[in-house]
């Protein structure tokens, strides 16, 4: 792929893509398009149509998202629906009517049923519901993976998908309110460390298994997939690896360097006890992940440090 190519990144201020962006200067590639929310807003169809009909990217890497927690999702099903659906439609629509070369769509491992055979391989999509929590920004995401599917079918182009597992590292969230189970966690010990507390409790039994990919693994992932010219339709992206929530919470503990006890609270809830996705297409087309997860966390976690103030 030509160093001048014009790639544009929608969603580059989030944690996965500042990750892209950072790979792609790491690779030579400067000539990238990047709009804030402010300077672009990506639910107006007309304003995404100028963007392109004035730039005309080569490549579009498409990782933005209206996203949220548990709290987000279950008060605001519709508009997790309706504004995902939106950006999506806009941005591949645009893409399509600009002749974009190459399309990469983001998605999430919230398409896939709640109750499935696990490792969960890209086949089990529709093979039962999804998690209600999550329903709305699955279908989204659903709506997306097919927008590009049938697009490749028809016209030939290579607009495809990549279904990340977990995510989480430099940029990632850690207010208590926004966080995922790392962030979480991370936050958790590093105030018991401060505050010199003798326990620190975690929700559920701990014997829930999870499966964590570092931030760069995936922008990883998105710079194989768009420099090789690859037919498929959607690819898992995974470690491979999973490890329980209990010792998760014992490798931050130490990497934290708390001293104190954790106390798992059952009473409280814990989710499925199994998430992993099968990443054997993956590995057949040519990726694997390569940061192990006792490294990203030490990455992580300095950069939780670096922003403290």
């Amino acid at each position: 792929m030509d160093k001048k190519t014009k790639i544009y990144i929608a969603g580059h201020t989030g944690l996965l893509g500042a990750a892209i962006v950072r790979k792609l200067k790491l690779e030579g590639y400067n000539n990238l398009l990047l709009k804030t929310k402010q300077e672009l807003n990506l639910l107006d169809q007309e304003s995404v149509n100028l963007f392109f009909e004035k730039e005309h990217p080569d490549i579009v890497i498409l990782c933005a998202a209206k996203v949220g927690g548990v709290a987000v999702n279950t008060t605001f099903p519709f508009d997790m629906l309706y504004d995902n659906i939106q950006i999506q439609n806009n941005v591949i629509g645009a893409a399509n009517i600009y002749n974009v070369k190459k399309l990469l769509f983001v998605a999430s491992s919230t398409i896939y049923p709640s109750d499935c055979t696990q490792p969960i391989s890209e086949s089990t999509l529709f093979q039962g519901p999804l998690d209600p929590i999550h329903e709305s920004y699955g279908l989204a995401k659903i709506c997306g993976i097919k927008l590009c599917e049938k697009l490749q079918k028809q016209s030939g182009k290579l607009f495809f998908t990549l279904v990340p597992t977990n995510i989480y590292g430099v940029g990632d969230h850690f207010e208590e309110s926004r966080a995922h189970v790392i962030g979480a966690l991370m936050t958790r010990f590093y105030k018991a460390k401060q505050e010199k507390l003798s326990e620190v409790v975690v929700w559920g039994s701990g014997n829930a298994l999870r499966e964590f990919l570092y931030v760069d693994d995936v922008a990883n992932a998105c710079y194989f997939f768009i420099t090789n010219s690859k037919h498929f339709s959607y690819v898992n992206i995974g470690t491979d690896h999973e490890i329980s929530i209990r010792d998760l919470a014992f490798l931050i503990k130490k990497i934290v360097g708390y001293d104190g006890n954790i106390v798992f609270d059952t009473t409280k809830p814990e989710g499925r006890l199994r998430r992993k996705l099968d990443t054997s297409l993956a590995c057949s087309l040519g990726w694997s992940a390569s940061i192990t997860l006792e490294e990203g966390l030490k990455k992580t976690y300095e950069y939780f440090l670096s922003i403290q103030n």
